[in-house]
């Protein structure tokens, strides 16, 4: 069975999956711009701000790289973008628990701190929300296009469909 085959394509949810990768990239461009207007060095952990968070060069490119994937999503659509969001949502939540877990310590190679980690969580959490939006959940609504997908022709009778045996 391939994944694509039980996604609809064409669906309202389309929207929401855009909209929100459109304006969580837009903050990471907005602020990787900001960061290499500085003119930071690439691996400086001297604790630089921009818009109250540290910064580096390395993190500038990489929120510039990620908030263009995010857009990129965003021009796409579909299921398409929003499978982007859960991806880069879950690497946003990872890179947050990674740099929590590094703060103060020769690993923290992007500069980090406690401001940039619960950035990190947000950021993550909204743009994985913003994917999941209408296709994961275990009480879909039966015009969900997901849950139509799933169950073919079968009619909402009100009560929940019986699992072959």
């Amino acid at each position: 069975m391939d994944l694509r085959d039980e996604l609809p394509v064409d669906h309202g949810l389309n929207r929401v999956y855009r909209v929100g990768a459109a304006l969580c990239g837009l903050i990471l461009i907005v602020f990787g711009c900001l960061g290499l207007a500085d003119q930071l060095a690439f691996f400086d952990t001297d604790g630089a701000e921009v818009a109250a968070m540290s910064t580096n060069g390395l993190l500038s490119v990489l929120s510039l790289a990620s908030g263009g994937v995010l857009i990129t999503g965003a021009v796409i659509g579909g299921n398409t973008a929003s499978t982007i969001n859960i991806a880069v949502g879950g690497l946003f939540v990872l890179s947050g628990f990674y740099h929590l877990f590094v703060l103060d310590r020769p690993a923290n190679f992007l500069d980090f701190r406690m401001s940039n980690v619960i950035f990190s969580f947000v950021v993550g959490l909204l743009v994985a929300t913003f994917g999941m939006y209408g296709r994961v959940s275990g009480g879909l609504p039966h015009d969900n296009p997901y849950w139509r997908s799933r169950h073919g022709n079968a009619r909402d009778t009100g009560a929940r469909l019986a699992l072959p045996e």
